[in-house]
């Protein structure tokens, strides 16, 4: 058999709409979780192509779709355990993206203290993408990071129930059209 896509979404909501016919993986939020659950529904299913479909937050007032072109890990002390002799990967680049970065983190983000450092490097934020990016890396599979933006990163992410329906209807739309 062929080797197939495989759409990874962190929530049932957030796939409300992929597609029927592609295969999909629901892994529960955070990076832990994504980890886990990528790696092994990767190593089983050995799919052409890893696609994390979600929302993310604005650092920057972006709105809409993006597919980032670079991932990093925010909440890893990178620096100091690569000073101790630890060196540690906290970017990852994704050929074929449109220029954004991404940042994640199991750092819910609305404290504008933790965006506007997130700022400095990023135009977005999630909680899953590094892990599924750095999962299809370590096992060879191509990755592409589809993100949906939902809010600003600040007090608006709490109305993230109210307004993922709409994000996961773009979502679908762009499988659809790309896949």
């Amino acid at each position: 058999m062929a080797a197939e896509p495989l759409v990874i979404a962190a929530t049932a909501a957030e796939a409300a709409y992929v597609p029927a016919g592609l295969r999909l993986v629901v892994t529960g939020i955070g990076k832990v979780q994504a980890t886990l659950v990528t790696a092994l529904a990767v190593a089983e299913l050995r799919p052409s192509i890893v696609l994390n479909v979600g929302t993310a937050g604005a650092l920057d007032g972006s709105t809409g779709l993006h597919l980032p072109s670079r991932v990093v890990n925010h909440d890893i002390s990178a620096v100091e355990l690569t000073a101790l002799g630890y060196p540690v990967v906290d970017e990852i680049a994704i050929p074929g993206g449109d220029g954004s970065v991404l940042a994640s983190g199991d750092t819910f983000v609305t404290d504008p203290a933790v965006r506007e450092r997130l700022a400095l490097r990023a135009r977005l934020v999630d909680m899953e993408g590094f892990a599924v990016a750095a999962v299809a890396a370590h096992l060879g599979v191509p990755v592409r990071l589809v993100k949906h933006v939902s809010d600003q990163a600040d007090a608006s992410a709490m109305e993230w129930p109210q307004v993922v329906d709409a994000s996961a209807r773009v979502l679908g739309e762009w499988l659809r059209s790309s896949t």
